[in-house]
């Protein structure tokens, strides 16, 4: 008889084990994350977060910049439920910063619809991500001492008149426990 891994366990342990699962979850319809090179030197680096060429970005298709906006988290802050009928947003955090990303699918109809995504940026990595009009997105900022930042580009300009595309929803409107860091 061959043993089990958790036969080396006690029973109190065996009954609360899981295995850590690597495997990507599920993308959000219409989400996109685009990795980006760094290019370092003996002073420092550099990273290219976009070719425009009459707006249109060339490594996210069919997306046009009309507006480019910079946003501070102050530590630990939460920022969320950020909710858009037109406009798509897409982010990019310093390598140097690390905020948590939550995003929901609230389209009715779809494939995606209740689907939530939860993952960090920045954190040494440089990566855009698209987040289409419907999908709800907020942020938490992980760092518990400093500032995290936030580049964004967005294909509706900003506006507070009857042309407005800003809603939101509560910050914990899927549930408080969303913004926790997952432990295991």
């Amino acid at each position: 008889m061959t043993k089990q891994p958790t036969d080396l366990f006690n029973a109190q342990a065996q009954a609360a084990y899981s295995k850590q699962d690597y495997r990507p979850r599920r993308r959000i319809e219409g989400v996109e994350i685009v990795e980006l090179k760094r290019f370092n030197d003996d002073g420092g680096s550099m990273c290219e977060l976009g070719r425009l060429d009459q707006g249109l970005h060339a490594q996210l298709p069919g997306f046009v910049v009309r507006q480019v906006n910079y946003s501070v988290l102050e530590p630990l802050a939460i920022k969320a439920f950020h909710l858009h009928t037109r406009q798509t947003d897409v982010w990019f955090v310093p390598p140097t910063d690390k905020i948590l990303l939550v995003l929901a699918d609230v389209r009715a109809g779809s494939p995606t619809e209740g689907q939530l995504m939860r993952f960090p940026l920045g954190d040494g990595h440089s990566r855009l991500v698209r987040i289409p009009p419907g999908v709800a997105h907020g942020c938490r900022n992980l760092k518990p001492a400093a500032p995290s930042q936030i580049l964004y580009f967005v294909d509706v300009q900003f506006s507070t008149d009857e042309h407005c595309d800003e809603g939101r929803l509560p910050w914990d409107h899927f549930g408080a426990g969303v913004w926790e860091v997952e432990r295991g």
